[in-house]
């Protein structure tokens, strides 16, 4: 765990940082925002910000979300300060941790972090088969390409061969291909010098000098354009990268795993990725079967999902009706694990009998939404759900584009502008949201920043 702590607090996050250290954390420590993305620019990255409510947490997630720098933070003030703590999570702070800091706390929030995306659950034997061919290859360094339709926890497999590798204790740097714009993603990969580019107005490490000694990820490759692919191929083949404006190699020690819910193999046949590539990145293939192949992995990963959300949102754990768990199983799952996922959250938020029943895993209509809030249901959850509905009375005569726009800007005002809940309700990667909204942003739309809605039309 690669902790940076950001801010004083009149000495009281020296105490936390002890405690941070004690459980193995490796801790860094800035003061400012600008101190603060320099350090992450140099490629000493972080798997988790704790920073001071007395910095400006909205405009250091701003700027972070500016230069694709993406890490969850967890903000800390004093004990009795509420509206603080208020504004932090809303300004996108995942956690808030009242100090002196306790020392129980600071373990469980590292462990809750470090823990996050790392579960692994299967019970299948098609699943059971591809785990133990993972434990198999994981020590080596050959790289592996994983693919998988959408949804079936391609990322979550990678982080899982990370920590059964040698390079464990050394970073896991993920660059997700599709939600770079294409024109920056040869600077997230590779860096860049000052001055290289307008708006280079500092030299940037990329994510390959940041994953170093450790593991890197390249998520959805085949959605990289084949110009850069040639870059990619001799940085995997010779081991050193070329920063944008630099003047010399530099050389990294890595250990590469990629993604694709595409068929490379047909991709390179229609001219849309290097053959040598393919050849360079598929030394072992690992393919993730769809849900509705491992039907014995539903049930486990739905009761996991509610414990997580229950714990998540201080809701009690429910356990599944004999009607719910017919119902799960015998769903054909066309969004995998992030569609159950989804639903499970939204069956723990929406759930008020003693365990979670069939109406609660099923999508739910637009007059069962009008009654959840006429009723007093006034969470987050239902309130996106309604302004989906509403917008799904007049879809006729409209893109779909124009109909997603909507929805995300309707669920980001309920959220109050913040994006980890959005991203949440509306199923779909922070990044991928992120990327969304510096769309609409850049085309002239208005969007709420953390802690706001869009003003009413008048």
């Amino acid at each position: 765990m690669r902790l940076l702590i950001v801010g004083t607090l009149s000495g009281q996050l020296s105490t936390a940082t002890k405690m941070a250290m004690d459980k193995g954390a490796r801790v860094t420590q800035t003061q400012t925002i600008e101190s603060t993305l320099k350090t992450l620019r140099l490629g000493k990255g972080a798997d988790l910000l704790m920073v001071d409510v007395a910095i400006n947490i909205a405009e250091l997630i701003a700027q972070l979300e500016a230069e694709h720098i993406h890490v969850p933070i967890v903000a800390c003030g004093i004990d009795n300060d509420t509206r603080a703590a208020v504004n932090a999570i809303r300004s996108g702070a995942k956690e808030y941790i009242p100090l002196p800091p306790d020392a129980e706390l600071i373990a469980a929030v590292i462990q809750a972090v470090a823990n996050e995306s790392h579960a692994f659950i299967f019970r299948d034997d098609a699943m059971a088969a591809l785990v133990e061919l993972a434990n198999q290859i994981a020590p080596s360094d050959a790289s592996i390409l994983i693919t998988g339709n959408s949804g079936t926890g391609k990322e979550v497999l990678a982080k899982y061969l990370h920590r059964k590798s040698r390079r464990a204790d050394r970073p896991f740097i993920s660059v997700n291909c599709a939600a770079i714009p294409e024109n920056l993603l040869e600077s997230e990969l590779f860096g860049h010098e000052k001055g290289a580019f307008t708006g280079a107005i500092a030299r940037r490490i990329g994510k390959f000098e940041e994953a170093n000694g450790g593991t890197l990820l390249l998520d959805e490759i085949s959605e990289m354009d084949v110009s850069l692919q040639a870059k990619l191929l001799r940085a995997i083949q010779e081991r050193v990268i070329d920063r944008l404006g630099g003047r010399k190699p530099v050389p990294v020690d890595i250990r590469i795993i990629a993604t694709s819910n595409r068929n490379l193999t047909e991709e390179v046949a229609k001219g849309n990725f290097r053959e040598d590539l393919l050849y360079r990145l598929n030394v072992v293939n690992l393919k993730i079967p769809s849900l509705r192949e491992r039907p014995r992995d539903i049930e486990a990963l739905a009761i996991h999902f509610i414990k997580k959300y229950a714990d998540s949102n201080g809701l009690p754990v429910r356990p599944l009706s004999t009607d719910a768990r017919q119902q799960l199983t015998s769903n054909p799952w066309p969004g995998n694990v992030r569609e159950l996922e989804n639903t499970m959250h939204r069956a723990v938020l929406l759930t008020t009998s003693d365990e979670i029943g069939v109406e609660a895993i099923r999508s739910p209509d637009g007059n069962r939404l009008e009654e959840m809030i006429s009723t007093g249901n006034h969470g987050p959850a239902a309130q996106a759900a309604v302004a989906a509905e509403a917008i799904s009375r007049s879809l006729v005569g409209r893109t779909v584009a124009q109909v997603e726009q909507d929805l995300i800007l309707q669920t980001l005002d309920h959220c109050l502008g913040n994006r980890t809940h959005a991203a949440n309700i509306l199923g779909i990667s922070i990044r991928t949201l992120r990327n969304k909204l510096r769309l609409y942003g850049d085309g002239g739309i208005p969007v709420p920043n953390p802690g706001e809605q869009r003003p009413m039309a008048v």
